[in-house]
């Protein structure tokens, strides 16, 4: 079982930078593949960023060119750098973990897609 532990989370006024972490103690990522998804009150979660093993990348629309998704070297923490943040980056952001390959293309960054889940941590943007 992978219980993924986020950190990193804050309030920080628009424009400014985050990098959230996620750690699974006693799992590496190198088998996994993982990702960032966020929830806004009232709304639904969305995909943000997702990364394999082989070092593919995915992102949503609204963060590309935004933000960073990576893992340390040793593939044991995943990372999600935030640049240039906006008012509407304000979410709950969770880190997801997935052994599964076989995913239908394009929906890499549905939820329902994504096995193991953190319990989140907190983006306030301000302005």
């Amino acid at each position: 079982q992978v219980h993924p532990v986020e950190s990193g989370g804050g309030s920080v006024q628009a424009g400014g930078s985050l990098k959230l972490s996620c750690a699974a103690p006693g799992v590496g990522f190198n088998t996994y593949r993982t990702a960032w998804f966020r929830q806004a009150p009232g709304a639904e979660r969305e995909g943000v960023a997702a990364i394999m093993p082989t070092g593919l990348t995915a992102y949503s629309d609204s963060v590309k060119g935004r933000f960073t998704i990576s893992q340390a070297s040793d593939k044991n923490i995943l990372f999600l750098e935030m640049n240039n943040l906006k008012l509407a980056d304000t979410a709950m952001y969770f880190c997801a973990a997935d052994n599964r390959f076989h995913v239908v293309p394009g929906t890499l960054l549905n939820p329902e897609n994504w096995r193991y889940w953190g319990q989140g941590t907190q983006v306030t943007v301000s302005s």
